[in-house]
């Protein structure tokens, strides 16, 4: 089994794993309500969806 013959320096480590950082959600504004939800999404808040009424949201 092969192992490295030295160990990896710290900025070669950095280098590596540059692009392994989270990315924020993005998420849009509903027309219908203003609530914030992920984009291609229906609404979770109202049930809307690209201005019409996709999902029957029951009010507590």
């Amino acid at each position: 089994m092969p192992v490295p013959k030295r160990r990896v320096p710290q900025s070669r480590k950095g280098k590596r794993r540059s692009h392994h950082a989270l990315k924020p959600i993005q998420t849009v504004v509903c027309r219908q309500c203003g609530h914030a939800m992920l984009p291609h999404a229906v609404c979770g808040n109202c049930g809307h969806y690209r201005g019409r009424q996709v999902m029957k949201i029951e009010e507590e």
